[in-house]
């Protein structure tokens, strides 16, 4: 059995930088630095889950085209309806599907089976629910 997978300290480092406290700017560089590796991971699922937020952060900001966590908090129903319009998709949907096509395009299952010595089909069947676990709690930091 593998240990669940808890990010609320992570999501709530977002919130406090979309809430206006910059000082904790840079711990979150150093956070998304280490979960693009994967290195700290302790588990195929912890891995899988710590890619998805670094691929899901960088891809909310492109959908925005910005950075800044407080002007994305920010934004209004309408802003988001022309930004879905503009991305031909909405964030929730654009963000999970980014994470399962990268998993996909960089062989998450192939790489996660022989790193962690887990069959494929294992790996496999999370791909798709970890990209809408890591998707929602994007989503709820943002709201």
């Amino acid at each position: 059995m593998t240990k669940e997978i808890e990010f609320s300290e992570f999501f709530k480092l977002l919130n406090e930088i979309k809430e206006g406290d910059e000082s904790k700017q840079e711990l979150i560089g150093l956070k998304i630095t280490e979960f693009k590796t994967g290195e700290k991971a302790e588990s195929f699922l912890q891995e899988l889950a710590q890619n998805y937020l670094w691929i899901g952060l960088k891809e909310l900001f492109e959908f925005v085209d910005s950075m800044d966590l407080s002007f994305i908090g920010n934004l209004t129903k309408e802003e988001w309806d022309d930004l879905a319009k503009k991305n031909n998709c909405d964030l929730p949907v654009y963000l999970a599907n980014k994470m399962i096509n990268y998993a996909k395009a960089n062989k998450f299952v192939e790489k996660f089976s022989l790193k962690w010595k887990t069959s494929e089909r294992e790996i496999e069947k999370h791909i798709m629910p970890m990209a809408a676990y890591i998707t929602e709690g994007i989503i709820d930091v943002l709201e």
